[in-house]
């Protein structure tokens, strides 16, 4: 199951999803029934019984960033299923509710979910259900609406940045001595988006400080925003998903979603991918994020709504 976990990876990351699928369909074959002393993100719960004329219930048991990213495919399930009810964490609900195709919420908890359904979907597995492949990627953005910020915005190209990722994976952390010097670039406005300890390390003066812990007040100080910059976590897949430029910075052994190669994903439109190409090391990065935003910010042409 191991070696079939990393030829997936590897499949998806080169782009050939059709190859992931087929492993895949394997493991869905092989498989039993999951246990529920399995921890919940690493729990299956599609058992390949089709969606059609269902009540299915997507579970969200991954990430905040995993529910943003894949919350796309609740249209795609609606036009099967006959409803559509998702069970997901509470801190995103105000902005799933501007999503097309849901037409029940319920605060994801510990316990069951409580409500009578025929057909259970970790939200993770919709793209093997619908045999997504680069060109098939339901990409229209935004798919998650929210109404710009007041009063976020100055004179200039204004810029949100996060640098720090959860403990979990402290790989896809950038000190904040490495983009320090993002400040100094003329025309730049940056607004702090970072939350928790490593927002402790900014000193007096940098920045702006707008970030939330709020998540649907951080998605509507993006869509007052120029560009995010921001590591591999929650706010690049929510810039994305608003339809925001965002600019992610990758470590070197990325997870399966982004591509191998180059500076675009068909996950998102408006992204471009700035990575690593020495192992742990983050000042090649920084001086590339500092070349594009000179350009960025030299070119910057306030319209009707603030983008450039």
């Amino acid at each position: 199951m191991a070696d079939a976990g990393l030829e997936w990876a590897r499949c998806m990351q080169r782009g050939d999803y059709e190859s992931a699928w087929e492993i895949s369909d394997a493991v869905l074959a092989s498989r039993g029934r999951c246990s529920p002393t399995i921890p919940r993100h690493q729990q299956w719960l599609w058992d390949g019984t089709p969606l059609d004329d269902r009540h299915v219930l997507i579970h969200c048991y991954h990430g905040l960033g995993d529910t943003l990213q894949f919350i796309r495919y609740a249209p795609l399930v609606a036009r099967r299923a006959r409803k559509v009810s998702v069970w997901a964490q509470r801190a995103l609900l105000p902005l799933l509710r501007t999503v097309r195709g849901i037409h029940e919420l319920l605060p994801l908890h510990e316990g069951d979910p409580g409500i009578a359904r025929d057909l259970d979907v970790e939200i993770m597995e919709l793209p093997h259900i619908f045999r997504t492949t680069r060109s098939t990627v339901p990409a229209q953005v935004p798919y998650i609406d929210a109404r710009p910020r007041a009063g976020v915005r100055v004179d200039g190209c204004n810029v949100g940045i996060v640098w720090a990722a959860g403990d979990w994976d402290s790989r896809r952390s950038i000190p904040f001595a490495e983009i320090e010097c993002l400040a100094a670039i003329p025309g730049v406005r940056l607004h702090i988006l970072q939350r928790g300890r490593a927002a402790a390390a900014v000193r007096n003066g940098w920045g702006l400080p707008s970030g939330s812990d709020e998540i649907p007040m951080t998605a509507a100080t993006m869509r007052a925003l120029d560009l995010v910059i921001s590591i591999d976590s929650m706010p690049a897949h929510l810039a994305g998903a608003l339809g925001v430029p965002v600019w992610t910075l990758l470590h070197d052994d990325h997870d399966w979603r982004w591509p191998a190669e180059g500076s675009i994903t068909p996950w998102y439109p408006t992204m471009r991918l700035i990575r690593q190409r020495t192992p742990g090391r983050w000042t090649e990065v920084i001086e590339e994020v500092v070349s594009r935003l000179r350009i960025h910010a030299s070119c910057w042409k306030p319209c009707h709504d603030g983008r450039p």
